[in-house]
């Protein structure tokens, strides 16, 4: 089963349980059910969208996108961590209204219904669990991760509202919801912009990366570098190489030799210009390291 089939399975699962929760939440006049069924609400937004990018992210590149749409998921990513901001901020309301006049709640309709939620949520985790490397299919997967919680949480409410008569139970089990699904929305916004904004991935020292290039044999000094993600998992480099006059064959073989250095980092797209001339000032690096002959001026 591809992942564009695990969304599909999951869409369908996601849309199922969120119409018995709104109707389950209507009856029981269950708050952290009703939430359960907002989250699971925005389960099929989210699932829906990542179901989109992933068919829109497969087509090749052309004349107008010679990057690929590959980021159409990162795009996806971004809006889906921002759903999960918004539906938290909806669920913290309604929470505070419920702290101030806690309604009966029908706890063995709200029992049955967080049960069936909870273990249609477990099944989407087990058909998503297999592409978290992808952004956008983790963003879906931290909207259902969340919707599981969720569950489990008001089934605990039901309990213990069941058992004790306690209705605060369920105001306060929303309110820990919301918490969740906010700090798994930041989680997703925070990286799918790193990606947006073209920072250098976490996992990369572009400090390290200079340093050994510097210290290869042939090579004076590096200008100009960046260091970027266009898509998760694809890192690119482009750098201004300073080296004395030499043969373009040499040039050639100086070049394989930097791409296998820089595969040891991770990054696997690499533009390298290579120029005979001293460095200059102006650039993020500027690192002479030879004791050759030259002027080293510090950026």
């Amino acid at each position: 089963m591809n992942k564009e089939q695990r969304l599909a399975w999951s869409l369908g699962i996601a849309l199922l349980i969120t119409v018995t929760e709104i109707l389950g939440g209507y009856f029981s006049g269950s708050l952290a059910l009703l939430s359960d069924a907002g989250h699971m609400f925005t389960d099929v937004f989210a699932l829906g969208l990542s179901l989109m990018a992933a068919r829109i992210g497969q087509r090749p590149p052309d004349s107008r996108a010679t990057f690929g749409y590959q980021r159409v998921g990162i795009l996806a990513a971004a809006v889906n961590g921002a759903s999960l901001v918004i539906i938290s901020a909806v669920i913290f309301y309604e929470a505070y209204k419920r702290f101030s006049s806690p309604p009966e709640i029908q706890t063995t309709v709200m029992l049955v219904v967080a049960s069936a939620g909870l273990l249609a949520n477990i099944a989407m985790i087990f058909l998503l669990k297999h592409e978290h490397h992808d952004l956008n299919i983790r963003s879906a997967w931290l909207h259902v991760l969340g919707d599981t919680i969720s569950s489990f949480g008001v089934i605990v409410s039901a309990i213990v509202m069941a058992s004790t008569g306690w209705l605060y139970a369920d105001p306060l089990m929303s309110s820990l919801i919301g918490f969740i699904i906010l700090a798994g929305g930041f989680r997703v916004v925070k990286e799918a912009l790193k990606i947006f904004l073209q920072f250098a991935p976490k996992s990369i020292d572009a400090n390290l990366v200079v340093r050994e290039l510097c210290n290869m044999e042939g090579i004076l000094g590096v200008h100009d570098i960046h260091i970027w993600s266009h898509i998760q998992g694809a890192v690119f480099l482009s750098a201004h190489i300073y080296i004395h006059d030499r043969r373009l064959s040499e040039v050639h073989a100086l070049n394989q030799k930097i791409k296998e250095v820089l595969g040891g980092h991770g990054i696997n797209h690499t533009t390298l210009e290579f120029e005979c001339s001293e460095c200059v000032n102006g650039g993020i690096y500027c690192e002479l390291t030879h004791s050759e002959p030259h002027h080293h001026h510090d950026s």
